[in-house]
């Protein structure tokens, strides 16, 4: 099979998934989605593996009907594609994993119909060589997410209704700019229109309705207040999912579009530091927020808030790197590895915090003590996992934040530099202050839970908190593969 034959099937499996699994009976519904999910996880390997056998680089590309792009509509997956498509092939497997051992962490039944769906729609986003199509499969996303939100039971339909707001003002500024490509470019697929959009008023608004659009998707500050009421309200599996996948959807259209159509206009650079002051906004306020909260998932989905704040940062910090000139830069590179250790990491920790809240029936930091004691693996994968977000040795994510700090430094960005050690500084004191919640005091017998758990909700955190730091100590090789293959535009 070539790689370009593929790509339908890691949009159409997942949505076929989505359809049967809500035709059959609620008993088994967690069966034959668990199936589904393993099989579209396996078309993402495949992917990878058709793309290493074809020699062809980090690139595949499929005109649907034999209409070449601009009359038809083109699939197309390079190396940023590939490194999205395996992350969510990884934690797609890690959450479906969970929702098979428990409903109460998936939501019940109703979740795996919304849950393929999303799926469905993230690698429908990553494969979409065209703005428009780029734009329904986003919508596909927030409708499966917003819906899976609604799932958490009382309180969470006002979040989900907050989401959905948001979500859908972020979706018409997009909207707005593919129009304007469309007028000045006369083409919808993205690369013929980045060869021939002009420079001028109407890229900079092209690139700005962008960046609000997809900073209000993956909850850019100032524009973040629904995430931290969002995310907590969702279903634990759910919530790991929103922060490890659906928010990278709005990352991968932000920086596709960014990289593929920007010019060296001094207008242009003035918004990239905008954005990267927006995010290094985010990472105090995020920090600082989440060092008052004093719940497990609020902490985290605060977290969140803090760590969008760095992929903001990368359209200042990764500069021409992005593989528009020669090579990927540090600060790209660094980028995308943040991509996938911010994954690992948050899955972890939602799922973790969603086992202990299980466990002790509540997250609230004052009602974990003993945890470490009683269930010293979930509590483990939160720590390993916060070390990881906070950006020390020998973890995955000090691999990301060291690329993107030598990036600062080369480029004598002093402020970048104060931003990611300052951030990584308040990023261990929250992860220190859910740790410490659950300690017992010494002489002590630590409480036991409420509630027994199934092994799966305390083994899939702990191994996906191990992979952050096993892709940390081995981390050369694939640095090497990132910098050679995850450039915007198509591959080496």
């Amino acid at each position: 099979m070539t790689p370009g034959g593929v790509l339908p099937a890691l949009v159409l499996l997942p949505l076929a998934g989505a359809a049967i699994v809500a035709l059959v009976p609620a008993a088994v519904r967690r069966w034959t989605g668990g199936a589904f999910a393993v099989a579209t996880s396996a078309m993402a390997v495949l992917l990878a593996i058709a793309l290493a056998a074809s020699g062809d680089g980090a690139a595949a590309e499929l005109a649907l009907g034999g209409w070449d792009a601009p009359l038809g509509i083109t699939l197309r997956a390079d190396g940023v594609s590939l490194v999205f498509l395996l992350l969510t092939a990884v934690i797609g497997l890690a959450v479906s994993t969970v929702a098979v051992a428990s409903d109460a962490m998936s939501g019940g039944p109703r979740f795996w119909p919304l849950w393929l769906g999303l799926w469905a729609g993230l690698n429908g986003v990553f494969v979409s060589g065209d703005l428009f199509n780029m734009f329904v499969m986003l919508e596909l996303v927030t409708l499966a997410a917003v819906s899976l939100v609604g799932l958490g039971g009382r309180g969470s339909a006002a979040a989900a209704l907050r989401y959905l707001f948001v979500g859908v003002v972020g979706s018409l500024l997009f909207l707005l700019a593919v129009a304007l490509v469309y007028a000045e470019t006369g083409v919808l697929d993205l690369l013929l229109a980045a060869d021939s959009m002009p420079g001028g008023i109407v890229l900079v608004t092209v690139l700005a309705l962008t960046v609000v659009g997809m900073g209000a998707k993956m909850a850019l500050f100032p524009l973040h207040s629904w995430l931290p009421v969002a995310h907590p309200a969702a279903p634990a599996a759910v919530s790991a999912a929103l922060s490890a996948l659906v928010i990278k959807a709005a990352v991968f259209v932000l920086w596709r579009v960014w990289f593929a159509v920007k010019d060296d206009s001094a207008a242009v650079a003035v918004l990239g530091i905008a954005a990267g002051a927006a995010g290094a906004a985010a990472v105090i306020w995020g920090s600082v927020m989440a060092l008052r909260a004093r719940r497990l998932k609020r902490i985290i989905a605060y977290s969140t808030v803090a760590q969008v704040g760095y992929f903001a940062m990368v359209l200042d910090l990764a500069g021409d790197g992005s593989g528009l000139g020669d090579g990927a830069g540090p600060g790209w590179v660094g980028g995308v590895t943040l991509v996938l250790a911010h994954g690992l990491a948050k899955a972890a920790m939602f799922l973790a915090a969603g086992n202990l809240a299980l466990a002790y029936g509540s997250d609230r930091l004052d009602g974990l003590r003993g945890a470490v004691s009683r269930m010293p693996g979930t509590v483990a994968a939160l720590a390993v996992a916060g070390v990881s977000l906070a950006g020390l040795p020998p973890t995955f994510g000090f691999v990301a934040k060291w690329q993107l700090l030598v990036s600062a430094i080369e480029a004598e960005a002093w402020w970048w530099a104060a931003v990611l050690a300052l951030g990584g500084l308040l990023a261990f004191g929250y992860t220190a202050a859910m740790i410490r919640a659950t300690f017992n005091a010494p002489g002590e017998e630590a409480p036991a839970p409420q509630h027994r758990t199934p092994v799966a909700l305390a083994a899939v955190p702990l191994v996906l908190a191990i992979a952050s730091v096993v892709l940390g100590v081995f981390s050369s090789g694939l640095i090497a593969l990132i910098g050679e293959y995850t450039l915007i535009g198509g591959g080496a």
